[in-house]
């Protein structure tokens, strides 16, 4: 007797037609789609000349096949399928705008995360609070993402305040906490209720007892870094006077944190307080810290670091840091970067803006530029103003062709050599140094 076709070509179905052994969603399923799905917010670059065409509507469907699928498989029986289908989940969500998909699903995620944090192992409580922040940043600040947190936030509140839930399940939970509170939360009593929920974690690094070393590192730590970087998140959205308040509770605090044996801990205290001074210093022009000689002494000695029992690439990062921590404090001077995504250009020219950037790239990974392409939550943001948009024919005469770019490349590469071969040449005047 002849086998039955199987539907969709990999995709397996069991017992009553639920979704088994589903593909994991991959880098090729977010290129194709992403470039199908709003092919008005690509990179000049990314087109091709002669490129195949793709068909946009079968595509889309089968996407949304493999979607609901990987839905379907988060009530699984197994804990690892239930981790693989969040986990695809979570890639689908970061790769690309899936607004329509997820309205008509919202509340069936929601109970999906909900189930896998009160239920789930550790990795899968972690999956699920991921997954969590990535549905408020698909959503944007709207009442739909105003319900979905108000049925997660409590959960999310009780596993960070467990002490008997793992460490990594709690670090996730504080971060997901702390990005959903900065997405949706217009009441001004959630907002100082959450706070208040991170601060209770975070403060108690305050609390180490200290030997001659400084401060004593536990495995508590990551949870304290996670803790302390989402409350610095939403302390950004503050109203000012709450803002002083918490600048007189935790500036003279926070500098103990610069001797922790922690490498992220004393990074995440030395970013929280330029913010601090930054804000501290919009609120009164004749903002005064008192111990800010002592302060500058600290920084100056983390920004030129040489301790030769940490490693080289721990030093550099630090050293890093730190010399603009220094300058922000010091000098109240921050180095603007800029970041690139398609034909458009963000310049990120103070610590709140950096702090906000630097969270939800944590969070959205390589999907951060398509985001900021796209996303009208991010925009919004960002004060990107709406989404351009550029049909295919504008973009591909923008695009510079293999032959030009080459050429580009090739003068680029030469006067680089150029210029760093003096640098190196013996016989260049390289001054007196005495």
């Amino acid at each position: 007797m002849p086998k039955p076709k199987k539907r969709g070509g990999n995709h397996q179905r069991g017992a009553g037609g639920q979704p088994r052994n589903v593909q994991p969603f991959s880098d090729e399923d977010a290129s194709i789609e992403t470039m199908s799905h709003c092919s008005g917010f690509s990179d000049p670059a990314s087109f091709t000349e002669d490129g195949p065409e793709v068909d946009e509507e079968a595509t889309q469907e089968d996407l949304e096949y493999k979607l609901k699928g990987f839905i379907d498989l988060t009530l699984d029986k197994s804990a690892k399928t239930r981790q693989a289908a969040l986990e695809s989940l979570k890639s689908a969500f970061s790769s690309k705008i899936l607004y329509e998909f997820i309205m008509e699903r919202r509340m069936t995620l929601t109970d999906s995360i909900e189930r896998c944090i009160k239920k789930g192992k550790s990795d899968e409580q972690c999956a699920a609070a991921g997954l969590a922040c990535l549905l408020c940043v698909q959503m944007g600040s709207g009442i739909e993402s105003e319900e979905i947190f108000k049925t997660l936030g409590p959960v999310l509140k009780k596993i960070v305040c467990d002490g008997t839930a793992s460490i990594q399940a709690r670090q996730a939970c504080a971060t997901c906490l702390g990005i959903c509170c900065f997405i949706v939360t217009d009441d001004i009593t959630e907002l100082y209720s959450t706070m208040e929920c991170l601060e209770n974690i975070f403060t108690k690094a305050y609390q180490r007892d200290r030997d001659t070393n400084g401060v004593s590192s536990t495995h508590n730590t990551v949870l304290h870094v996670s803790a302390l970087l989402a409350w610095t998140l939403l302390l950004t959205i503050c109203p000012m006077n709450e803002v002083k308040k918490k600048i007189e509770m935790h500036l003279h605090k926070l500098p103990s944190l610069l001797s922790c044996d922690d490498l992220n801990m004393r990074i995440a205290a030395g970013e929280t307080l330029a913010l601090l001074f930054e804000l501290a210093r919009e609120t009164d022009a004749d903002f005064f810290y008192e111990d800010m000689d002592l302060l500058t002494e600290k920084l100056r000695a983390l920004a030129t670091d040489g301790n030769k029992h940490r490693a080289k690439v721990d030093k550099r990062k630090q050293r890093s840091v730190f010399r603009d921590v220094l300058r922000a404090v010091e000098e109240r001077d921050f180095p603007t970067e800029m970041v690139k995504f398609g034909p458009e250009r963000m310049y990120i020219d103070c610590w709140v803006k950096k702090q906000t950037y630097e969270t939800f790239k944590e969070i959205l990974g390589s999907g951060m530029q398509y985001h900021l392409q796209s996303n009208d939550f991010l925009r919004n943001v960002f004060e990107l103003g709406p989404p351009v948009m550029l049909d295919a024919a504008t973009l591909k005469t923008m695009k510079i062709s293999r032959f030009e770019r080459h050429l580009y490349n090739s003068a680029a590469f030469k006067a680089r050599t150029k210029a760093r071969s003096k640098c190196r040449d013996k016989r260049a005047d390289v001054g007196e140094f005495f």
